[in-house]
């Protein structure tokens, strides 16, 4: 039996197995089960491959394809909980943590820990406990030697030649104010640590190294206040970067490389797009001319190297993920991924990028499909070729059978240039039943163009889905983001309406329509139906903050993880402030206005939130009670801000559909 032979038979019922048709529609299982093929991350040197899956068992588990030999081990597996976050130290050690998936989100983890074992199984050692786990240890640990749970991952350092690349970089968390302590080297092998000969800046929350671990920024808060500290090569000084307010910061350090020069990304042009650029340490600034602009788009991304000093491209996120490349071979490459496997983003990431022996693993993915995962080799053995499969990342999602995403940008009722995505099911004609569907945060990017298991779902049950970067929304420009401040319930709204409006004039969506988030995205379900009664149907909303006062000012006799700091220094001007704008956050909060609510409404709460405690869902569910419109109601134990145990999920999905089909009826 030749090597390919070999290779295709360990991998058969690991990472290729077929399944049978799905029905139409698929299972709501299909859209919230977890992944099948969950990293895939080349070694060093590119020999190796190490993978999670599942598959085979009922847990996450470590796993590692020999690209020399054929051979696939299982080197790592848990009856308590699942593999993740897997990195290489060099080429035969392997570092990873352990989470449990089975566990609700309310019931968290804690800390993962970390463990270490080698690429053939042997030499298990337990690095840090995990945090719900103290008294159990793993492979060759001594108690003694294991650090306590509190002690996080910074940096595994690139392998250097004449180095024995054992160590990876740690520090303490003090928990109870996050700050980061001195940090740790730590050895992989042997589980011992040495301290760094350095000064940890006052107030530190966070930090940046370089490729080798060098601590070069230190990120600091305090009482509002953040800042930024540097540390050149040969240095041992740190020198102030800039400290401003919450909101004000002149830019943002976003990455070292291995010559000491800092990247940063900052607001440019009328709409405050953020760019990268260098940092100009004479200047005390920003170089004046930026290395990457993403017009219409900040900048979200990474520069990518091999451990060199020069940079091989940049990774990029506009409306999807896109990569330029500066490497010849490189461009080269991505021309021929996108030829093997065209209308899809197809990521690489490369070891002896370039060189003529280079191994890449591509992820191949789009709107309709989660992904394949592909094995590059330029140099294939004899008898084999350059390219072959490793596995779907989901094994019953059929792309035939899935929604097509487009991105538009519109324009809102005051003329803001307002992004929008739309998830409509391929072989739909004329315009179908809507459900809005509004992004939480507020202050994050709701979408970008790839497979979304939710959107998905819905467009499979016959719905278009409308999804608005109202404003407030980040992605899109400084002035994008902060024309959401003050804004809960009012021009924020206004912009989620205007989708709507917007999708039915141009055929996309019926007047049958409904409103659905969680979080604020369940806040701005609850406006919806109180500000725009005539659009909604019924409105979906779930983990929802209900009640603006109790958001702002917290309470003696609700427990939550918003921050003292937090609340003295951010909510008040990017939400409102409780004495000055008393009136607006009244005439806004869904709990004070749910009298004016007339739809149908579907609620639903994790019983241990913290971020919005079920507080929130009981005030809301009894005021809408008292108010002559009991809504449908579920909690589900265990449960935080968001649903993690897969039961959960689907028995949410599919009240919502049953929802949704009877106020909608498609």
């Amino acid at each position: 039996m030749n090597r390919l032979h070999r290779w295709a038979a360990a991998l058969v019922g690991l990472l290729l197995l077929a399944r049978p048709a799905a029905a139409a529609p698929p299972p709501t299982e299909t859209f919230f089960r977890d992944p099948d093929l969950l990293e895939a991350v080349l070694s060093p040197t590119g020999r190796q491959l190490a993978f999670l899956t599942a598959r085979g068992g009922t847990r996450v588990g470590l796993a590692v394809f020999d690209l020399n030999t054929g051979q696939v081990r299982r080197v790592a597996q848990f009856n308590d909980g699942d593999v993740s976050r897997v990195h290489w130290v060099n080429d035969t050690r392997l570092l990873f943590s352990v989470v449990d998936f089975s566990e609700g989100s309310g019931r968290p983890n804690g800390a993962p820990g970390l463990f270490a074992i080698n690429a053939d199984g042997s030499e298990p050692r337990q690095l840090v406990l995990r945090m719900n786990r103290p008294n159990v240890t793993y492979g060759d640990s001594g108690r003694k030697r294991m650090l306590d749970w509190n002690h996080v991952l910074l940096r595994v350092p690139r392998l250097m030649a004449g180095s024995a690349n054992e160590e990876i970089l740690v520090a303490h968390v003090e928990t109870n104010e996050r700050r980061l302590q001195t940090p740790l080297w730590l050895n992989t092998r042997t589980g011992r640590t040495r301290s760094l000969d350095i000064k940890v800046p006052d107030d530190t929350v966070g930090w940046l190294t370089d490729g080798r671990g060098e601590l070069r920024v230190a990120l600091t808060r305090r009482e509002g206040r953040v800042g930024a500290l540097w540390r050149g090569p040969g240095s041992s000084d740190w020198q102030p970067l800039f400290e401003a307010g919450p909101f004000n910061s002149p830019f943002t350090p976003r990455g070292v490389d291995n010559a000491g020069q800092l990247y940063v990304t900052h607001a440019s042009g009328k709409a405050g797009e953020q760019v990268l650029s260098r940092y100009d340490f004479d200047r005390r600034a920003p170089h004046p001319k930026p290395l990457v602009v993403t017009p219409g788009f900040d900048f979200s991304g990474a520069l990518i190297d091999d451990g060199d000093d020069q940079a091989l491209g940049v990774r990029v996120l506009i409306d999807g993920e896109t990569t330029v490349w500066l490497h010849p071979a490189m461009k080269a490459l991505q021309d021929e991924a996108d030829a093997q496997f065209p209308g899809r983003i197809n990521r690489i990431n490369c070891r002896r990028c370039g060189a003529p022996d280079m191994v890449a693993v591509v992820r191949s993915h789009s709107d309709r499909d989660p992904g394949q995962v592909w094995l590059y080799r330029a140099q294939p053995p004899q008898g084999e070729k350059p390219w072959r499969a490793v596995g779907r990342v989901r094994d019953d999602v059929k792309p035939s059978e899935m929604a097509l995403l487009e991105f538009r940008r519109i324009t809102a009722r005051d003329g803001r240039d307002l992004p929008v995505w739309v998830t409509r099911p391929a072989n739909a004609t004329g315009a179908l039943p809507a459900v809005v569907l509004v992004h939480g945060g507020p202050w994050v990017r709701g979408s970008s163009w790839r497979w979304n298991g939710q959107a998905q779902f819905l467009a499979s049950r016959g719905f278009v889905v409308i999804e608005p970067e109202f404003r407030g929304s980040t992605g899109y420009g400084s002035a994008h983001y902060r024309a959401g401040f003050k804004q809960w319930g009012q021009a924020m709204q206004d912009d989620v309406a205007d989708a709507l409006k917007w999708a039915q004039k141009e055929g996309l969506a019926s007047d049958k329509a409904c409103i659905a988030g969680g979080s604020y995205g369940g806040y701005s379900t609850l406006m919806g139906l109180i500000k725009d009664p005539d659009l909604y149907r019924c409105g979906v909303a779930w983990v929802a903050v209900t009640d603006l006062e109790l958001l702002l000012k917290g309470s003696w006799w609700v427990n939550d993880d918003t921050s003292d700091e937090s609340r003295r220094h951010r909510l008040p001007e990017s939400i409102g402030d409780l004495e000055k704008d008393a009136a607006m956050i009244i005439a806004n909060s869904p709990v004070r206005q749910a009298a004016r609510v007339k739809a149908p409404v579907l609620l639903a709460f994790g019983e241990q939130d913290l971020r919005v405690p079920l507080a929130h869902g009981k005030r809301m569910r009894d005021a809408l009670t008292e108010a002559g419109n009991p809504p449908e109601w579920v909690t589900y134990p265990g449960e935080g801000h968001g649903f993690s145990i897969i039961k959960n999920r689907v028995d949410f999905a599919e009240r919502m559909a049953a929802f949704l089909a009877k106020h909608l009826q498609p």
